[in-house]
Parts: C-alpha cells; sequence; structure tokens
C-alpha cells in the first residue's frame, strides 16, 4: 500500500466528512494526480482512495501536501509522518495546495497522473477580474460532508471553492445547476467562478472510466447570514417575519422558473410516481426500525402517501433538492440567494440528478419554519404558543409569495405537498434520533400535527 494511503486510513475515521462513522476504513488507491509546486521539496496530490468497508463502496477525495519536515504552526492538519520523515498534510489547510487549485481553476489548467486525470474550467464573467495567485485562503469551519476554502485575492472578489470529498460518477448538481443560474443572470445564486472535472478507473463502468466534479468555486459574499440565523433571531424575539417570507417565496419561484427553462422537462409518468412514491415508503420503513414512535402512525403515513399518489402532479423539473433555511443567505442589496445545489444527502446521487417535483423544496422550507418554531421553543419554553403562531405566518407568507410568482396553483397539489413535507419529516426523525435525540420531538410533534390537521390545513395554499 502507498505509505500516504496507509496514513490517511488511520487518520479519516476523525475527519467529519468521512461518512464510514463506527468502523475503521478499508481502502486501497483508485488514482491520484500531482499539482505544480511552487515550493522547492514540497509536492502537491490529490489521492482518491475507495473505502470498501462501507456497502457500497464509497470514494473519496483526499488533497495532500507532502513536507519534508514538520511545519509546527500546521500540526492541527497533520495526516501522518511517513517512515522516510515526510510530513503528510491536509492539503485544504496548506498554501501549496489552495495555491494550485485556484490556479487549475482560473488558468484552465490539467493535472495528469497514474491512472486519474483533473481540468479546470473557468466559468466566470468575462469581464470580471480573476482572481490572483497566492491568495490568502482559509478553510470555512463547521462543513460535514465537503471541505470549503475562502480565497480572498487581491484587486477582486473573495471565492469560495467547495472540495468535494465523497465522488461519484457524473454531473455533481450543485456545480450545474447553479452554473446555470448564474449564466441565465439570476440574482438569486452568487457569481460562479469555475469548477474541476476529474476522471478516474472504474471497472464497473462499460469503458472503464468514470468523471465526476471535484470541486466548485462561486463569489464569496462575506458578512452575511443565513435564513436560518435570520428567522431564529425574528422568531426568538417575536418579530414578524412575513415580508422577508414572502420575498423568499418569490426567491424560490423565480430560481424554479429559470431551471425549467435551463433543463428539460418530463411528464409524471406512472412510473415516475411508483419511483417516488417507493423512496417515501423506503425512507418510512427506515424510520419506523429506528424511530419506534412512528409505528403507530405508519398506517396514516402511509394513506397520505396513496392519496398523493392518486391526486394531481405536475411536470418534472430540476430543483433544489434540498432546501430549507440554511441553504439560503440574506445578501444588502441582492436579497434571498440559494445555496448548494447537491441535494439531499441520504438519496442516491443518480436520483438527485434526475428532474423532480417543485414541491419537494416548497416543502422544504416549510419544514424548515417549522424547526425555527421548535429550537425556539427548546430554548423559550415559555414562548411556545408565540414561536408557532411565528411559523404559521411565515408559512403562509412563504406560500403567497412563491403563488404569486410563479402562478402556480398549489392547492391544485395540496394532497402532493402533504406527502412531501410528511416524508421530510420523516427523514428528520431519522436524523435527529441519530445524531440529536433532544431534537427528535420536533419532527415527531409536526408529523403528529400534520396528521392530526389534514393536507396543510393549517397553511392552506392559495390559488394561483
Amino acid at each position: 500500500m502507498d505509505p500516504a494511503v496507509a496514513a490517511i486510513a488511520e487518520w479519516m475515521p476523525a475527519q467529519r466528512w468521512y461518512g464510514g462513522k463506527g468502523h475503521a476504513p478499508l481502502v486501497r488507491r483508485i488514482g491520484a494526480w500531482e499539482l505544480p509546486s511552487s515550493e522547492s521539496g514540497v509536492r502537491v496530490r490529490s489521492l482518491l482512495v475507495m473505502d470498501d468497508a462501507t456497502r457500497p463502496p464509497v470514494l473519496y477525495q483526499v488533497p495532500v501536501v507532502e513536507r519534508p519536515a514538520a511545519v509546527p504552526e500546521a500540526s492541527a492538519h497533520l495526516i501522518g509522518i511517513l517512515e522516510d520523515g515526510t510530513h503528510l498534510y491536509d492539503g485544504p489547510h496548506d498554501a501549496a495546495f489552495t495555491d494550485a487549485l485556484l490556479d487549475l481553476i482560473v488558468h484552465e489548467g490539467r493535472a495528469v497522473a497514474a491512472g486519474a486525470t483533473a481540468a479546470g474550467h473557468y466559468s466566470g464573467a468575462p469581464d470580471a477580474a480573476r482572481p490572483t495567485p497566492h491568495a490568502p485562503a482559509t478553510v470555512l469551519g463547521g462543513e460535514q460532508s465537503n471541505t470549503s476554502i475562502i480565497f480572498r485575492p487581491e484587486g477582486a472578489a473573495p471565492v469560495i471553492c467547495k472540495v468535494f470529498r465523497q465522488l461519484h460518477h457524473g454531473e455533481n448538481p450543485d456545480v450545474t445547476l447553479a452554473t446555470a443560474l448564474a449564466a441565465s443572470g439570476s440574482p438569486h445564486v452568487p457569481p460562479s467562478v469555475g469548477d474541476v472535472i476529474g476522471e478516474w478507473d472504474d471497472i464497473g463502468r462499460a469503458d472503464g472510466r468514470a468523471r465526476g466534479h471535484l470541486a466548485f468555486a462561486q463569489e464569496f459574499l462575506p458578512g452575511v447570514e443565513d435564513a436560518w440565523r435570520v428567522a431564529l433571531l425574528a422568531a426568538a424575539g417575536g418579530q414578524d417575519f412575513t415580508a422577508e417570507a414572502h420575498a423568499l417565496g418569490a426567491a424560490v419561484a423565480e430560481v424554479h422558473r429559470s431551471l425549467g427553462a435551463a433543463f428539460p422537462r418530463e411528464t409524471a409518468s406512472d412510473a415516475l410516481i411508483a419511483a417516488i412514491d417507493a423512496a417515501w415508503q423506503r425512507r418510512l420503513t427506515i424510520a419506523v426500525a429506528e424511530v419506534p414512535q412512528l409505528e403507530a402512525h405508519r398506517a396514516e403515513i402511509e394513506a397520505y402517501y396513496a392519496r398523493a399518489r392518486a391526486g394531481a402532479w405536475p411536470q418534472l423539473q430540476r430543483i433544489h433538492g434540498d432546501l430549507h433555511l440554511g441553504q439560503v443567505i440574506l445578501s444588502p442589496g441582492r436579497g434571498w440567494l440559494l445555496l448548494d445545489f447537491e441535494g439531499e444527502p441520504m438519496r442516491p446521487m443518480s436520483e438527485r440528478r434526475r428532474p423532480d417535483l417543485p414541491v419537494r423544496d416548497v416543502a422544504g422550507m416549510l419544514r424548515s419554519f417549522d424547526y425555527v418554531a421548535g429550537a425556539t421553543e427548546l430554548v423559550h419554553p415559555e414562548r411556545a404558543t408565540e414561536a408557532r403562531a411565528w411559523a404559521a405566518s411565515a408559512r403562509q407568507a412563504f406560500i403567497d409569495g412563491y403563488v404569486e410568482a410563479s402562478g402556480t396553483d398549489l392547492g391544485k397539489y395540496r394532497d402532493l405537498l402533504a406527502a412531501f413535507e410528511l416524508d421530510k419529516a420523516v427523514y428528520e426523525a431519522i436524523y435527529e434520533t441519530r445524531n440529536r435525540p433532544d431534537w427528535a420531538p420536533i419532527p415527531l410533534r409536526a408529523i403528529e400535527q400534520l396528521l392530526a390537521a389534514g393536507p396543510l390545513q393549517a397553511s392552506a395554499p392559495s390559488g394561483g
């Protein structure tokens, strides 16, 4: 085994982006490419390692910088020390890698090595100032599935570059959708800067090769707040949020309209309806197994799904796919902007790349407003009644804004929207039970309320 890969295998389980929690990784190198280094004696590589300990196996991208001696100030990002004394560092935290990554994108470079390639692509506006080399870079904290690097180049706008840790064959919707929206002139996404596409060996494919996105760069907007924090502060302070929620609904509708124009649509065929229903049932089965409280509600939830199957279905198109308040930022002078079009992490990437139903995004945002109320109750239990009233008014304002901007009669899809909101709450019940048991009552209470009230009775969709 490559000594670097052996060191990575010991280091990976402690990383937030590692998806195989609870077991030791069983890794092998699939490929690697080398990037140019401006420092003598310093090697910059990006390794692709397959973890065969999970089912199915997961492919990870691990950028590394190999240095002949220790860098004391970077000790927190040391992967390991090889037998020959080489110190192996996590690439996103090392200027040798960040310089090479930005240069690869901005100057559309190409890196080739054993079994893999990487090619940069610049998609910034022709009249925009391109980021300069050797821009100061820092890693954004708090992420789990990817690693984002903030560049602050002199004479150009700041850039945020997301390095995808788990790789998949085919396009990453976070890149293709956000790039298409930016190219269309949508004011609801940050301007794109560029991306990196890789190619590597894959014996499971007919031609023996896989291709996918490795990184994506956009303009970074410093000093902005995400909608979750904005809404949480408003709810905690008892501040009216209907104007902001209405504007957010309009922004989501405009993004849907732009995506509908940029990508093909599909009719909701019997096969597609059956596939979505199968996904609902699959998730519900997992939830009942992991969250015993849901067993008593299973039949009622299934009845909602059956009613949605038999009801009206709109055309399918590309959507955000994992929309909630944490995926939106409020920028002064620009309004609401949507981020992270990668889709819901628990759904297979092949599903996330397909046309979907806009009501999935609407349901996700409705659940997010309910989460604001639930989070407020956890901290301020005495404000439970006010928090729930705040969420109800914000939900209705969001729906009104969406309907007015889209012209969609959401009332026609009431059963479908209710089913998606229930499915989202079921997903949340799984997530919270696994990760934050104290928060599990939020989705569980929502499920009970949805079943008791009927399809979105508390925030009935308006006509359009």
